[in-house]
């Protein structure tokens, strides 16, 4: 790195940053449901945590709704990209729903893995967080085997059928470093603790936690664009300040960002959670850029080219419409 003074002022933009394979395709879901069946299209729960991608899905007629006992009878619902335990899939059949499921396909693998390990008959030791929508699908897959483990401090009160007969998965949006350090603790507690299949976090929140350590230890203030229960935004924020960034904020949008934290920075990193669309980033640059700061340097880490095919009842629905 070129030897800089204290005066001179950088923007840091990590990248990779912002909308994931899974975010985009459940947006575009949305999107095209809307067109192809008119609103009003009506989603359980967020799309995606985060109100500036809510808002612009509302005003183009998107119904978003708490529980399906919401929704009409009949009427078309998607199902979050963070997936939905067995119990929804049975109200939306009572209730003859015609249903889009946009889970993320890599929540699904975490939903996959959860039945197979309890169809061995397999203790899962479900690390995430309470009250998180991806918690509650997953544990729906077999609540009569799941616990959920919030982090290292849970792992002592943790009892289990057989020692030798336990596995652990995890919420696909957290800190890569907390969950091992949480799975280490399991390991010590029940040595033959047994692994997912693969990597449950998911490939845009680790290579977004990586890209902010790339630039946290250079940077006085890191700014994170992402909403308030945004889990792998929240995140983000922790693995600055972990990496050596002097201050760290999340912000929904650049009205969010107070002078104050700008008072004697000389370098600012910015990134944004994985439901984020670019156009929440580009405002904090503009931002920035008023208070007298430089054009951003992208520091890149990781090419990402994963897209995921849109869900099948989609498809078959684009595939059945007249063509224009």
């Amino acid at each position: 790195m070129r030897g800089m003074t204290s005066t001179e002022r950088r923007v840091l933009l990590a990248a990779p940053r912002g909308y994931c394979a899974g975010v985009d395709r459940a947006v575009v879901t949305v999107e095209k449901a809307l067109d192809l069946y008119g609103p009003p299209v009506y989603v359980r729960k967020q799309i995606v945590h985060n109100k500036h991608v809510v808002s612009s899905l509302e005003e183009r007629g998107a119904i978003f709704v708490g529980e399906l006992d919401e929704v009409p009878e009949g009427a078309m619902v998607v199902f979050s990209a963070h997936g939905v335990a067995p119990y929804v899939h049975a109200q939306a059949r009572e209730r003859s729903l015609r249903t889009i499921d946009a889970t993320c396909p890599l929540v699904t693998k975490v939903h996959n893995e959860a039945r197979r390990f309890a169809a061995n008959g397999r203790d899962i030791l479900l690390i995430g967080h309470a009250g998180h929508e991806e918690v509650e699908g997953t544990a729906g897959e077999a609540p009569d085997h799941i616990q959920l483990v919030q982090g290292p401090d849970d792992v002592d009160r943790i009892e289990v059928r057989d020692p030798s007969n336990v596995a652990w998965l995890s919420q696909t949006t957290l800190s890569v470093d907390e969950t091992m350090q949480t799975v280490e603790r399991l390991r010590e507690k029940f040595p033959q603790l047994m692994d997912p299949p693969s990597d449950d976090i998911c490939y845009a929140t680790q290579n977004r936690q990586i890209a902010v350590k790339e630039i946290a230890h250079q940077a006085d203030l890191m700014i994170v664009v992402g909403s308030a229960n945004s889990s792998n935004s929240v995140r983000l924020v922790e693995v600055a300040l972990e990496a050596g960034a002097r201050a760290a904020y999340r912000v929904d949008n650049a009205g969010e960002v107070e002078d104050a934290w700008l008072d004697g920075v000389s370098v600012v990193g910015v990134t944004s959670g994985a439901s984020v669309p670019d156009s929440l980033v580009e405002g904090v640059l503009d931002l920035l850029t008023e208070r007298g700061f430089p054009p951003a340097e992208e520091v890149r880490t990781a090419e990402e080219s994963l897209i995921f095919a849109l869900p099948p009842e989609l498809r078959k629905g684009l595939r059945a419409a007249p063509q224009h």
